[in-house]
Order: C-alpha cells, then structure tokens, then sequence
C-alpha cells in the first residue's frame, strides 16, 4: 500500500477554545520582562536564586515572587540543598518559544536601525 503524501490537511492540528485559554495563560505568565531574563538565565542549566540574583536587576523578595509565579506555572522545577533553592527549566518548550521571539525581535531591531 503506497504511503499517503504528508499534506497540511491531514496534519493539521484541531485547536479548541482551551487551546486558546492555555496558550493565553502561558503568555500572561511569560508576559513579565523579568520572568523572560529568568528564564533566560536558566537556558543553559540549573542556578540558585543568589546567582539569578547577580543576573537580573531586582530584589530578593521580587525575584522570589517571579520564581514562585513560573514555578506554579509548570515552567520552573526547584530543589534545595541545605539553605540554598536551585531553579530548573521543566518544560523546553519555553526555551524554544523564549528563543524564537526573542531572536525574532532582536533580527527586526537590528534590521530597524540598519535602514
């Protein structure tokens, strides 16, 4: 039986209202400049909140409600070890949509100020 050819038809994906309402809430939690340079941060492995700190311009209470707010998410796992919490990447997914916009942004800003 020959194989059937791999068209957009019978590859489409049905997105339904609760598609949409998840995707809006995944952009409302990554809606926050600071959460993006978090997650920015933990793109290349697992940090403890003192080196985030050293990173992203904030306070410490801030930054822990930003950590909170993408951990209840699902976006963030943690783990600690003695007194100190590591923040990890659960979902890659994040990286690539994180990398994709804002790669996307930077390629039009640096195409904006060539003209």
């Amino acid at each position: 039986m020959p194989l059937q050819p791999n068209t957009a038809e019978s590859t489409k994906i049905v997105k339904t209202d609760q598609t949409f309402e998840s995707a809006a809430d995944l952009f409302r939690v990554m809606s926050a400049p600071l959460r993006l340079k978090i997650i920015n941060c933990l793109c290349d492995g697992e940090k403890n909140v003192s080196y985030l700190l050293t990173q992203v311009n904030t306070t410490q209470p801030n930054m822990s409600q930003h950590l909170n707010t993408l951990y209840m998410a699902g976006i963030l796992g943690k783990r600690r070890d003695g007194v100190q919490i590591f923040y990890h990447i659960i979902d890659q997914r994040i990286v690539s949509i994180c990398e994709a916009v804002c790669n996307e942004i930077s390629r039009k800003n640096a195409d904006d100020r060539a003209v």
